[in-house]
């Protein structure tokens, strides 16, 4: 092994799932993911491409990249429907923000797909399997859709486990499974093997990827100059690049959840929106930002939305700054009915290395700044604390399991093993 474990998250049949989701949302009873139903061109006018389908879409033989018409051809009573560009990438945002507050070490390399480097956190997980299974069984609670999650230890045999079977499975291809998981599978199932290489493959006499693995590669050279010698390292497993995290240039960070239980009590609310105060607050000190904007969302029972934020007059990565700021907003925002979403949201990031104009209200004197410092002690002890033992390692009082709901009423509470 190179010394790193690496997951490769793939949404399964992405914009068919978000646009399906989208549909549900907005009251139909449909769910495209259940019948046959692709996202592609205009139906009326029978042309396009097919640029994703569901499931039972594709036991008629659909394909992602044919012609709708053909498409239609296969399954007359197809549903089709367009495509929602900015939709796809609102909902990719929202999990690659999600995923990078698992672990920073995210390469994304398309709308619906990215690597992570598990090595950094592996202390936080009995093993990488159950943190691949977390992540899916998470991504799944918190947004809707599901996600494959490929483990291995080299990039590119994450990305092939990741397309075993699908959906919402964690598949494992480390280089010792190779031969055993890899090998028997036909040369177009291999990274980068395109129908012209597996047309000329063929033609070598060469059927699966066990075959291409035990050829000369000069014989592939010859053949397919340079890709030839890159699908032969591929099937043998042979990949040293690495996951490549872009640096931060966050306009944003933030974190939502999808309440278990419609919500009726403010105890209960005030409870969630601190959990996820403490959530986007850590990753604001990770990642050396201070935000100068919060914003609070909710999401009601019957999918109706509301948001509404702030501008703060001293930028903060304070939690319970930034918890104290997001209940406001949410008293402001809350009409009564049953909640079904909560998130918060910041914005307007500084580096934490700007100098910040304090206020009157900010400086109190000794004693206001006193509390601060300890605040900002608090904060870095319970982050360190959380990177070295895991996420539930430490938590608030007020956010422990109990008969009553301490702290629920505004305060942050205080911090317990």
């Amino acid at each position: 092994m190179n010394g790193h474990i690496i997951f490769h998250i793939d949404v399964n049949s992405a914009f068919l799932s978000w646009s399906a989701l989208a549909r549900l949302e907005s009251g139909s009873d449909v769910d495209l993911r259940q019948i046959p139903a692709i996202v592609g061109g205009d139906m009326s006018k029978r042309r396009g491409v097919v640029l994703a389908g569901s499931i039972p879409a594709k036991a008629y033989g659909i394909r992602t990249g044919e012609p709708v018409a053909n498409a239609l051809r296969k399954c007359p009573h197809l549903v089709t429907v367009p495509p929602d560009h900015e939709l796809y990438h609102t909902q990719s945002a929202r999990l690659m923000e999600y995923l990078s507050g698992i672990s920073p070490d995210i390469e994304q390399v398309s709308i619906d797909e990215c690597y992570m480097d598990y090595t950094p956190i592996a202390a936080r997980y009995t093993s990488p399997e159950a943190a691949a299974q977390m992540i899916r069984d998470s991504v799944f609670k918190m947004f809707g859709f599901t996600v494959n999650v490929g483990v291995s230890d080299r990039k590119v045999l994450a990305k092939m486990a990741s397309d075993f079977k699908k959906p919402n499975l964690v598949h494992t291809l480390y280089t010792y499974e190779i031969k055993e998981k890899l090998w028997p599978l036909p040369v177009s199932s291999l990274f980068m093997c395109g129908r012209s290489s597996v047309d000329t493959l063929h033609k070598l006499g060469i059927l699966t990827i066990g075959d291409l693995a035990n050829t000369d590669p000069a014989i592939l050279e010859s053949h397919l100059k340079s890709h030839g010698i890159t699908l032969w390292k591929y099937a043998n497993g042979q990949d040293d690049s690495t996951v490549l995290p872009e640096p931060a240039r966050l306009k944003g960070v933030g974190n939502s959840t999808t309440l278990a239980q419609d919500v009726s009590a403010r105890p209960e609310a005030a409870k969630t929106l601190l959990e996820l105060a403490e959530s986007v607050a850590g990753r604001l000190r990770e990642s050396r930002q201070l935000a100068g904007l919060v914003c609070t969302e909710i999401k009601y029972s019957d999918f109706h939305s509301v948001s509404h934020q702030t501008v703060l007059d001293t930028p903060t990565c304070s939690t319970d700054k930034i918890y104290r700021y997001a209940l406001a907003l949410f008293d402001e925002l809350w009409d009564g009915s049953p909640l079904r979403l909560l998130g918060i949201r910041t914005g307007r990031l500084i580096s934490d290395s700007e100098p910040v104009q304090l206020n009157l209200f900010d400086y109190a004197g000794p004693v206001s700044e006193n509390v601060s410092e300890k605040q900002r002690k608090l904060d870095a002890a319970l982050d360190q604390i959380r990177r070295r033992y895991g996420e539930d390692a430490i938590k608030r009082g007020s956010l422990l399991d109990s008969g009553s709901h301490s702290g629920s009423d505004g305060k942050s509470g205080d911090s317990s093993t």
